[in-house]
């Protein structure tokens, strides 16, 4: 009897999740998690196994870490692909990929597969990655890494795909200790981490500390290669402390032997709030690396902090409650426009989100960028909502301005199918002289990486791949040098000129 629109509704917002890969349905795959703390070696033997076996992919929560697993395959004579939003370095006989999870190709079947720090699954915006990983991974064995308050998440999505789990748990290979009293700005040892929550803090913190020591910085907003070099100088001892967010609680191995606080909250994007036992667990686990230090410290550099952090730190850490975030696939998409009758992204996400239902522990959820993209796409006639879903998807941040800017433009490109050549909206001078000056390069950084990601997408509308891939280096050079130099938190008379050229962002011919 055939279906009512009604029946045919509810049957497509009724979703059995694991059916919607049937490759990894078809392969009788088992499941391990490799559980166990910061510096345990679980991804080690993760990546051990990887080097070993046939064919493998190992995906990476940062573009950073599938970098450096790509490195760590071609150092030990092992061809392999590496494949992230920005590049894509592509190697026909290579039988191994490393690519962030986002990338993972659910058509390519391998013996192994990689999905490293899964409590990752929890996170509100790309947790989604992770669920589609462990249920989608087309491999005859998945290889989970991550901490053990993921466990619990872990055994209910096994116990929903009917998959056999294996539990390998790994212990911490050198001891963490809390130190007994706070550390004072003037009496920093050599080799010690200082924690804060914003760019403006790590930065304000450079700026009192670099007159005294030799410093290095890591934040969020940094590009992934100039982090890398910051972690690199302190690594090889070019600086005596690094001042960090919690960018280095996740992709950064680094020889840190006291870890401080300078404070016990952060600003989550909604409120300031006080730091959670997981974040602080996380976070502390950095300090102590094996084969540089016999102990890791943790400690604070004020006295009411230290008392926090180490009432927090004796804590039980809280374990990831189910539901889990789905995000809306393509095919749901295109049924869900024709059963709602619109062609707006923005109402179609909505309605998955408030009408999607899940077999087993998921729930639908949208992602904040997302929702933020489809606003400016859904104003753009002649779309197709597969395009308008596709570019939904770019990486993009409501805080930048030369960023909204440009993803408008580059839209309207789309568009008009018209070439849109690259040009960066700042100018460089020798140096920046102003906190401010940084902030502007470092979006024109991020700037670089949304073209790039364009490029892969429409390569006829987008093709200065490779002189953005140039200019993208040149600022990343010029980043590096600015947080080696003093930087003025004040605005001064001639910052960075910014010259913002929309007849570049509407794609026109040079």
């Amino acid at each position: 009897m055939k279906e009512t629109f009604q029946e045919q509704l509810q049957s497509l917002l009724n979703c059995d999740l694991k059916s919607l890969f049937p490759l990894a349905r078809s392969m009788n795959r088992k499941l391990k998690f490799f559980v166990g703390p910061t510096n345990s070696g679980k991804t080690y033997s993760a990546m051990s196994e990887l080097k070993s076996s046939n064919s493998g992919v190992y995906l990476a929560p940062l573009r950073l870490l599938a970098l450096e697993g790509y490195e760590d395959l071609k150092e030990n004579n092992i061809e392999a692909s590496l494949i992230t939003g920005e590049e894509q370095l592509i190697d026909e006989d290579a039988s191994h990929v490393c690519s962030t999870i986002e990338m993972l190709d659910f058509n390519l079947d391998v013996d192994l597969a990689i999905i490293d720090e899964v409590q990752m699954l929890e996170d509100e915006d790309r947790g989604w990655a992770w669920v589609n990983a462990i249920i989608g991974a087309p491999a005859k064995t998945v290889i989970m890494t991550g901490s053990v308050n993921a466990l619990d998440a872990v055994k209910k999505i096994a116990q929903y795909l009917g998959e056999e789990l294996e539990i390998v748990k790994f212990q911490r290979k050198t001891p963490l200790k809390v130190l007994a009293r706070f550390t004072s700005f003037e009496h920093l040892e050599e080799g010690t981490a200082l924690i804060a929550f914003s760019r403006s803090d790590v930065l304000k913190l450079k700026q009192r500390l670099q007159k005294k020591y030799k410093v290095s910085v890591i934040y969020g907003n940094l590009s992934p290669e100039v982090r890398r070099d910051e972690a690199r100088r302190f690594r090889e001892k070019r600086s005596d402390i690094l001042i960090a967010t919690d960018a280095i609680a996740m992709g950064l191995n680094l020889p840190i032997k006291n870890l401080l606080f300078t404070t016990d909250t952060k600003f989550d994007g909604k409120s300031r709030r006080k730091l959670t036992v997981n974040e602080i667990v996380q976070i502390a686990g950095r300090a102590g690396r094996y084969g540089h230090h016999q102990v890791g410290f943790l400690g604070a550099t004020r006295r009411d902090v230290l008392a926090y952090i180490k009432e927090e730190f004796e804590q039980p850490i809280k374990t990831i409650k189910p539901p889990f975030n789905v995000k809306m696939s393509s095919d749901q998409l295109l049924d869900l426009s024709s059963h709602i009758k619109t062609n707006s992204l923005t109402k179609i996400l909505k309605f998955f989100n408030k009408n999607m239902k899940f077999d087993g522990p998921f729930k639908a959820a949208n992602i904040s960028s997302m929702i933020e993209a489809s606003t400016i796409v859904d104003n753009k006639e002649k779309l197709t909502l597969e395009e308008k879903y596709l570019l939904s998807q770019a990486p993009i941040t409501a805080k930048s301005t030369i960023i909204i800017q440009a993803f408008d433009a580059y839209v309207a490109a789309v568009v008009k199918k018209r070439v849109c050549r690259y040009k960066p909206s700042i100018t460089l001078p020798k140096k920046a002289i102003t906190q401010k000056d940084l902030l502007l390069v470092e979006d024109e950084v991020k700037k670089i990486s949304l073209y790039l990601w364009l490029s892969y997408k429409f390569p006829d509308i987008f093709p200065d791949y490779e002189k953005a891939v140039i200019l993208r280096d040149s600022f990343n050079s010029f980043i590096e040098k600015s947080l080696k130099a003093n930087l003025r938190a004040d605005i001064e008379k001639k910052p960075i000129s910014r010259e913002f050229k929309p007849r570049a962002f509407r794609g026109r011919r040079d």
